[in-house]
């Protein structure tokens, strides 16, 4: 592939690494940022994309 360099790579496992987790903790310390605010930027993600998951998100779980 020539068009796709290391930071390519680093930016989508990093970008999906989130989508699936959700642990931007973890996260800024795979990618050594020094605050969450600058990976969510990096990666395109909006607060309202956050909101959208805090309201769906619920600790009671139906079984």
């Amino acid at each position: 592939m020539e068009h796709v360099g290391n930071h390519t790579l680093r930016k989508t496992l990093g970008y999906w690494f989130y989508k699936v987790t959700m642990d931007i903790a973890m996260l800024q310390g795979f990618l050594l940022h020094l605050h969450p605010s600058v990976i969510l930027r990096y990666f395109g993600i909006t607060e309202e994309e956050t909101n959208n998951v805090l309201k769906s998100f619920s600790v009671f779980q139906a079984t």
